[in-house]
């Protein structure tokens, strides 16, 4: 399953993950916004590590002093649980929607 979720009140905009439904192994994490050294290392560690670990891990992370209110880490676990749930629940994650829907229907 891929997702693309959008983080909350942290420099990173986009998370991009991918997990394989049958092991629930993350199999690709990219990222756009953020700090790149520190998110490239988080995506090196958590590749082939399965998404229970990594949620468990992730409990409780520090926030960043920037926000107050959450951090990178934190809203991975949070990506990473809502996922967990679509899988758990049999559904798909939605197509991520960035302002052109309402123009769709001048392309057919």
């Amino acid at each position: 399953m891929q997702h693309v979720f959008f983080p909350e009140r942290v420099c990173s905009k986009v998370f991009k993950i991918d997990v394989d439904d049958e092991t629930r192994t993350i199999r690709d994490f990219q990222f756009q916004g953020g700090c790149p050294g520190n998110l490239n290392a988080v995506s090196r560690l958590i590749r082939g590590m399965k998404m229970d670990d990594v949620i468990e891990r992730f409990a409780d992370m520090p926030i960043c002093s920037g926000s107050k209110v959450t951090s990178c880490p934190e809203q991975l676990r949070k990506a990473l649980l809502e996922m967990k749930g679509m899988m758990d629940s049999g559904t798909q994650p939605q197509r991520p929607r960035f302002g052109l829907d309402p123009f769709s229907g001048l392309f057919r």
